[in-house]
């Protein structure tokens, strides 16, 4: 346990309130652990409640190798209105009847948007265009065009309906859950499905509940963080997250000074690698036969 105003050095995971930009969250974590070296994998957007991860003092290093990670959502889509973010924190941009969409028709338009697809990102995105993110240019007056990019959308399963009115026309609010790639937007997926139901749509609910293996089960809110600060430590963290190889006393040595030692064939992605005494010497990543440093984690 680490106390309030004093330096942590791990990985914490946090329900991040409504109504807070995740810079706020790290912001709060910085004054809470005693340090400025604190940082996030993940953004969520101000109206989105939810997992997120965050690192503290070394933990930091992890953070880009958890970036890439699936994630997993509830969200509440509105089908009849669309807004400028796609979500509702966003200018009205249009409304439509969507009284006539039907159960079927609303779970072929979710079949239809699931598996690989391209997806265009929200134009009030942190995106960049020519160096400058999305939401800026769109805030100046541009007129922002982005490009689609390709995207896995595992899950986008219907959860329930319910019907009313808005500004007078019927809309059907529709619960969801999604499992997607890094990446993914799920206003734009809420976007995306009013679209090809022909009545535009957008978010009106976000909670994520998983970032790779880190669960809501797991999570705690900023006021319990603020009664007793406690973090995962670097091992803990790595053995929750990745693919886990065990070292003997020469291969913690030489993976200490960078060097390489023989692939073991453990996958694609980051490989945490532990000393004997169940330290986290670094993340290896595998390729061509060989297992590389991608971080090392004590020093030589």
């Amino acid at each position: 346990m680490e106390a309030p105003g004093r330096a942590a050095d791990g990985l914490l995971v946090v329900d991040k309130p409504a109504g807070w930009t995740s810079h706020d969250v790290v912001a709060r974590v910085r004054r809470l652990a005693g340090t400025r070296r604190v940082g996030h994998a993940g953004t969520l957007d101000p109206m989105a409640t939810g997992v997120l991860v965050v690192g503290v003092e070394r933990a930091t290093r992890l953070l880009t190798h958890l970036v890439g990670a699936d994630k997993e959502y509830l969200a509440t889509v509105r089908l009849g209105v669309a807004t400028v973010t796609d979500d509702a924190e966003g200018d009205v941009t249009a409304r439509s009847d969507a009284g006539a969409v039907t159960e079927d028709r609303l779970r072929a338009g979710i079949t239809a948007l699931s598996g690989e697809i391209a997806q265009v990102p929200s134009r009030v995105s942190a995106v960049k265009v020519d160096g400058r993110r999305a939401y800026a240019r769109v805030r100046a007056g541009e007129d922002v065009v982005l490009a689609p990019r390709r995207v896995t959308v595992h899950r986008f399963e219907l959860l329930g309906t319910r019907r009313a009115l808005d500004a007078g026309l019927g809309v059907l609010d529709a619960d969801v859950a999604v499992t997607c790639s890094s990446g993914t937007y799920v206003r734009a997926l809420a976007r995306d499905l009013g679209e090809g139901l022909g009545v535009g749509g957008h978010l009106t609910a976000l909670r994520r509940t998983r970032v790779g293996s880190y669960r809501l089960d797991v999570a705690r809110t900023l006021d319990q963080l603020q009664e007793r600060f406690q973090v995962l430590s670097l091992a803990e963290a790595a053995r929750a997250a990745f693919p886990v190889r065990e070292l003997d006393g020469e291969e913690a040595r030489l993976l200490s000074h960078g060097r390489r030692l023989p692939a073991l064939g453990l996958g694609d992605g980051p490989v945490a690698a532990f000393a004997p005494d169940g330290t986290l010497v670094a993340l290896l990543g595998e390729r061509d036969g060989t297992a590389r440093p991608l971080v090392v984690l004590t020093p030589a």
